[in-house]
């Protein structure tokens, strides 16, 4: 488990030359003297982000709002343009993706579908256990091929290894004749552990060779019945590691299937299976639900959530969806444009959120937002309607005196009150009943270009073109600047 930082992360990506083209005519067309031709699209832009160790961070942003750039920048699939990743007490720039001890969950699953279940699982540890040992067998065999070139012995050890090699071959067709049975799976286990000790001990012996041919045996064995397959000590681990991820994730049973004969929650649980059996430091997730129905997603969200915990692993998930951002980030990270808006815990979005964008982006229905005068101390004015603000606003207001603001309120902090200069009047144009609670579409009744979201308990009955009036409540309003679209909170 590891600490992640992000230090002042820019990426750019060239442009085509139609897009050159299109941004020269622009510039051409510009008045400004310091307009300049751009060679580039700039998709990050200063990130500066700090994901604790077994924290879990959700980053959430609309399509294309650089998320996905940002994740794959992590692990190593994109080259940053300017800054800093660090995993651990690593800097990992410069590290491609295979050395930076991260695992990661793509959103189309990325399964081998010529491969079982219990494959694809233990790819990534036979893989790395096999890069472990990569630099040792390179240095051992060229030292052995040198010393065969200059041993007087060459002649005998190239007649004995084309005499070994003869006797694999001829065990391995005896293998495809033979049934399953046990007493001659016993022989022929017998017989295979004296080809690899002849091999290892009298051939070359090295104890890397030994590897080597058990490496062979086992993948010649693979597809055999269970009976005649051989099992090294290295892949003895690797299955009980796959075991025991099967049995965390509840998909024992299908470590036999294909990917094809699996369904979208089965295939997302493999994937998450073969990022946790390399226990890595860091888990990267790109979307990986929302390939899955409703209900599906669901019960996946709550069981990524679990493991989560159980592991402890750092784990960064992006989503586009605010309610999976919602219910599983520890922290949530908002993007737009390229630039992180805000980083807090849920609750401290929804209640106190750092822009407009993020008050309209985080809730659902979304907030409803009107143009309002302030006149000091405490007035809210609006064509419709007008009420004094709590004493808490009057500080932090005394500078808009005379201006305008943006008031924004949620759906269900509007009610359903009689006619009153403070209350709102509106018509209703679609009414939305989802059993549990009713949503309004309205728009205002003097304005019907300006349209408003509200949430009512399900008992009460409304039609569409009723005519409503809404109170607002005046504890729950937000209020944004509107020429730095920055909030404005009460002390």
């Amino acid at each position: 488990m590891a600490q992640v930082v992000l230090e002042n992360i820019y990426k750019s990506f060239p442009l085509r030359q139609g897009e050159q083209e299109k941004a020269a005519n622009i510039v051409a067309e510009s008045v400004s003297p310091e307009a300049s031709h751009p060679s580039s699209n700039s998709v990050l832009r200063r990130i500066n982000l700090t994901v604790e160790d077994g924290e879990f961070m959700v980053l959430v942003g609309p399509s294309g709002c650089g998320k996905s750039t940002l994740l794959r920048s992590i692990a190593g699939l994109e080259v940053l343009t300017a800054g800093n990743i660090w995993v651990g007490d690593r800097l990992v720039n410069d590290l491609p993706p295979k050395d930076r001890d991260i695992a990661m969950v793509f959103q189309n699953y990325a399964l081998y579908p010529h491969l079982t279940v219990y494959d694809n699982l233990a790819f990534g540890l036979r893989r790395s256990e096999t890069e472990k040992e990569g630099s040792l067998a390179t240095s051992t065999v060229r030292d052995l091929t040198d010393r065969r070139k200059t041993s007087p012995e060459r002649s005998r050890r190239k007649e004995e290894g084309s005499s070994a090699t003869s006797n694999v071959r001829d065990l391995t067709d005896r293998w495809k004749k033979t049934e399953a049975r046990s007493q001659k799976a016993e022989v022929i286990q017998k017989k295979l552990e004296e080809v690899i000790n002849y091999l290892a001990f009298q051939t070359l012996n090295n104890a890397r060779i030994h590897t080597l041919w058990e490496d062979f045996l086992v993948g010649a064995t693979r597809k055999l019945p269970p009976g005649l397959r051989y099992f090294s000590e290295r892949e003895k681990a690797v299955g009980a590691r796959v075991i025991q991820v099967a049995q965390l994730l509840q998909i024992e049973p299908l470590l036999h299937r294909l990917p094809k004969q699996l369904s979208g929650g089965q295939k997302q649980r493999v994937a998450l299976g073969r990022a946790m059996a390399r226990n890595p430091q860091v888990f990267l997730m790109d979307e990986p639900l929302s390939n899955l129905d409703a209900k599906l997603r669901a019960e996946t969200r709550s069981q990524i959530v679990q493991l989560q915990r159980q592991l402890g692993t750092t784990t960064i998930y992006v989503t586009h969806d605010q309610t999976e951002a919602m219910t599983m980030g520890d922290r949530i990270a908002i993007m737009n444009a390229g630039q992180l808006q805000q980083v807090a815990q849920p609750l401290e979005l929804y209640n106190k959120p750092a822009n407009l964008f993020v008050a309209e982006f985080i809730g659902s229905p979304p907030m409803n937002f009107l143009p309002v005068q302030f006149t000091a101390p405490l007035l809210i004015s609006h064509p419709q309607f007008r009420f004094t603000l709590p004493d808490i606003w009057a500080k932090n207001l005394q500078k808009y005196d005379g201006r305008g603001l943006i008031l924004g309120i949620r759906p269900e902090h509007l009610s359903i009150h009689p006619p009153a200069t403070k209350n709102l009047s509106v018509q209703v144009e679609i009414v939305e009943a989802l059993g549990h609670e009713t949503y309004l579409r309205v728009c205002l009744t003097d304005d019907p270009a300006v349209r408003m979201q509200v949430r009512v308990p399900p008992e009460r009955a409304v039609r569409v073109g009723e005519e409503l009036w809404l109170a607002i409540a005046h504890d729950k309003i937000h209020l944004f600047d509107p020429d730095t679209e920055l909030s404005i909170f009460p002390r």
